[in-house]
């Protein structure tokens, strides 16, 4: 399970807000609060945003629907769906 300190979480908050144009802060957002339709207004344009930037950035590929719906119950699932999928860096 992710852990509400995962520095992970303020930094796809952060990265969530700035992708989407939200008008809020990135720490207003609950970790636990679903991500689709919880009042932020996502749409699916919004979430294919997201899923772009999640492969540009991560290097995971959220490419069905039941993916999707794992990803983006909260910002804790999109932690852990990330941490659980990042390919191993090479050095």
């Amino acid at each position: 399970m992710t852990e509400p300190s995962d520095p992970l979480i303020p930094e796809l908050a952060r990265k969530l807000v700035a992708t989407l144009g939200l008008d809020m802060a990135p720490e207003s957002l609950d970790p636990a609060a679903p991500l689709i339709g919880a009042g932020l207004g996502i749409d699916s344009i919004d979430t294919l945003e997201l899923v772009v930037m999640i492969d540009k950035d991560y290097g995971v590929k959220i490419d069905n629907r039941a993916a999707g719906v794992e990803a983006f119950a909260s910002l804790q699932a999109l932690a852990g769906f990330i941490r659980q999928r990042k390919p191993a860096t090479t050095a």
